[in-house]
Formats: C-alpha cells, sequence, structure tokens
C-alpha cells in the first residue's frame, strides 16, 4: 500500500512539475514585446563582445548580414548557471550562501539521473556494488558521493540563506513570507532526506530499487529484488516528491525563466526594422490600454501607451 501510494505521489509530481514549466514557459513567450536593455557587450556578438562592439558599427548595418556567436553565449551562461558567476562580482558574500544551495541542487539533479541509470540496470539484472564489477562499481561509487554531496551543500545553503533573510535586516526588508517558507521546505526535505540516507538506506539501494519501480510502473519482473521503502525512507519519497511539484508554482523557477530573461531582454539585439516583426510588435504594444495611476503616466484603463505618450504633445499643441 505504501509503495503504491508514494508512486502515485512522485508520477503526480513529476507530472506537475513538467506542465507548470511548460505552461510558464508558453506563456512567458506569448508576453509582448520586452523592455530590453540594448547594453553592450551582448555575448552572442561574433568578434565584438570582448571589447563591447556592436553591428551598430558598421555603415549601412541594416543591409549587412548579422552573425551571432552560440560559444559567446555558453562563454557567459555556463559559468552564471554552474557558478553563479554574478553573484560572485556583485555580491561575494550572498555568494557563499547562495552557491552551495544552488550547487547541491545540480548534484541532487545528477543524483536523480544516476538513480535512474541504477534503476535500468538494476532491471537489467546487473549488479550495482561495490564489487559489481566496472560499470555497476562507478554507479554505486558516483551515487553516494554525488548524493550526500548534493544533500549536505545544498542544506548548507538553504539553511544559510534562510538564517540570512531571518537575522539581516538588509535583507529582511524585501523577504516575503513566501521566501521563508520556501527555504523552509527545502531545509526540512534536505534534514529528512539526509538522515533517512544514513540511517535506512546509506548505499542508495532503496532509492535505486524505488526508481526501478518508477521505470516499469511497480510491474518490475518477479526476479528482480527490489527493497520496499520504510517510514523514514518513504518521508523522503514524499517530502521530496511535493517539492518537485511545488517548484515551477513559485518564484523559484527563475531555473529556466532566466533563459528569457537573458534571450529576449538583456541580450536581444534584433534591429527593428521597418516592416518587420518587431515593427509590428511595437505597434501593437501602443494600443493597450494603461492603468498606472502614477501622475506622469495618468493612466485610466482607457487611454492607450498612444495616447500617454502624445498627451504632453497634443496639450502643448492645443495652446
Amino acid at each position: 500500500m505504501l509503495d503504491s501510494t508514494l508512486l502515485g505521489l512522485t508520477y503526480v509530481s513529476a507530472g506537475i512539475f513538467v506542465a507548470a514549466v511548460a505552461a510558464r514557459a508558453v506563456k512567458i513567450a506569448r508576453l509582448p514585446v520586452h523592455l530590453r536593455w540594448e547594453l553592450y557587450p551582448v555575448a552572442h556578438e561574433k568578434g565584438r563582445a570582448s571589447y563591447g562592439g556592436s553591428y551598430l558599427e558598421e555603415v549601412d548595418w541594416w543591409t549587412k548580414p548579422r552573425h551571432a556567436s552560440l560559444i559567446g553565449e555558453l562563454k557567459v551562461m555556463i559559468p552564471e548557471i554552474l557558478l553563479l558567476a554574478g553573484v560572485w562580482e556583485h555580491n561575494r558574500k550572498h555568494w557563499l550562501r547562495s552557491f552551495p544551495f544552488h550547487f547541491g541542487l545540480y548534484l541532487l539533479a545528477g543524483l536523480v539521473g544516476l538513480l535512474l541509470v541504477g534503476g535500468l540496470f538494476t532491471l537489467a539484472g546487473l549488479r550495482i556494488s561495490a564489487e559489481g564489477g566496472l560499470l555497476g562499481a562507478a554507479v554505486y561509487h558516483l551515487t553516494y558521493l554525488v548524493g550526500y554531496a548534493g544533500l549536505g551543500l545544498g542544506l548548507l545553503g538553504a539553511a544559510a540563506l534562510l538564517a540570512t533573510r531571518t537575522f539581516d535586516p538588509n535583507y529582511r526588508e524585501y523577504t516575503k513570507k513566501g521566501d521563508y517558507f520556501n527555504l523552509a521546505f527545502f531545509v526540512a526535505t534536505l534534514v529528512v532526506a539526509l538522515v533517512a540516507q544514513a540511517l535506512a538506506d546509506p548505499h542508495f539501494a532503496v532509492a535505486r530499487a524505488y526508481f526501478a519501480r518508477l521505470l516499469t510502473f511497480n510491474s518490475s519482473p518477479a526476479d528482480v529484488r527490489l527493497a520496499s521503502p520504510g517510514l523514514l525512507s518513504g518521508l523522503e519519497i514524499a517530502m521530496a516528491s511535493l517539492l518537485v511539484a511545488y517548484i515551477p508554482l513559485t518564484h523559484m523557477s527563475h531555473f529556466f525563466t532566466k533563459w528569457f530573461m537573458y534571450h529576449d531582454i538583456r541580450w536581444n539585439d534584433e534591429p527593428n526594422l521597418v516592416g518587420g516583426k518587431i515593427e509590428q510588435e511595437v505597434a501593437q504594444a501602443l494600443h493597450y490600454p494603461v492603468s498606472w495611476s502614477a501622475p506622469h503616466i495618468r493612466g485610466d484603463g482607457t487611454k492607450t501607451w498612444v495616447d500617454v505618450a502624445t498627451a504632453d504633445v497634443n496639450r502643448e499643441e492645443g495652446k
């Protein structure tokens, strides 16, 4: 009964995760044209990013082909994603708390991959142990090394971030209740996971067997011995499943929304040419109603951006 309940919870949580990520990505992609930074250098500017140049240096640039560099983007994105290079550069103190948390989560994502591989190998009859041959031993050792490192770093970083937001007035001023809950959720889940692995499943054999059940929808061959999770491991699986479903429903979804921030706002240098796609999108956006009540906007919900932008001009012409 416990196995079936846990499996159902994990399937539902994974489904929510995928559906939420897909829905949010589609929603963002369909938003009106974004206000671009237009700050140089742009990472994909081939041959010019190193000194902050752009295609605008060319005479009659709008008539010439533009060349982008994927390698240039990767040189910026990989250190930013894996090492939080921007945080290191601008807020070293915060990096010491944030990097362990994020890198721990990357390791835990790797752990999931290793458990999936281990589950497949188990179903195929390959022995996953220190004496299980080169491949089986590699998966065995990598699983617990990556697993404990990810759990430990993730817990250290989450606890440090929670303490900072709780006790540092500079952070507390703009920390919402939801932020405390998010970090507390991570701390509680990681504590339970560490205790469960250390006491009930030190070599991740139960976790591997659980992933084998997931892969076969709990219909594994009878001759494959698969350990069932006990209460402690069951609690770990339940909390981890709920956390996976919860993450994309919050602002923690920046793990994939950052793609849009970089490519649609920070690095978008597509020229706005006459008759082009951007011109059409801007023209459409100018007719959206404005409800901002600030004195310099004076939006009432019926005015459009064209009305707001030309209000002073029309007033001057009427004098």
